[in-house]
């Protein structure tokens, strides 16, 4: 699975997870930030930013999507999105129960505006929430 990617999943939020929910409840556009083959297993892991429409709230890092980015996303009727990067969805492809392998990509970010998005994902990942969807 490669980078840029936008595509639906079931993207479960940390609040949601913390009150012992398993899975999203509904599909949402997702980004995939990070796609990486492991060494020693060789299974491709994941990381998983949402897409969503609700405005972030103060406490929390996004990056607004400009209407060109949600045109080549795949995301052309949304007037107003933002990728969340202090969150993320982590998963392995060739295990996964949310990721359908056959399910049609929406779109990708161009190059620039994801080195934008794995920037702040970097910088927010270390403090942000991560959810395994392995638990």
């Amino acid at each position: 699975m490669n980078i840029y990617l936008v595509r639906s999943s079931h993207n479960l939020w940390a609040w949601q997870n913390e009150r012992g929910e398993t899975e999203g409840r509904k599909a949402r556009p997702t980004c995939v930030v990070v796609a990486v083959r492991g060494a020693n297993d060789g299974l491709t892991h994941l990381a998983l930013l949402a897409i969503t429409t609700q405005p972030p709230q103060a406490d929390r890092i996004a990056l607004e999507v400009s209407a060109i980015e949600c045109r080549r996303a795949g995301l052309g009727d949304l007037k107003q999105c933002w990728v969340i990067v202090d969150e993320y969805n982590y998963d392995i492809a060739e295990r996964s129960w949310y990721i359908e392998p056959d399910k049609k990509t929406l779109g990708r970010f161009s190059k620039t505006f994801m080195m934008k998005i794995a920037t702040a994902f970097g910088s927010a990942r270390n403090s942000g929430r991560r959810v395994s969807h392995l638990d």
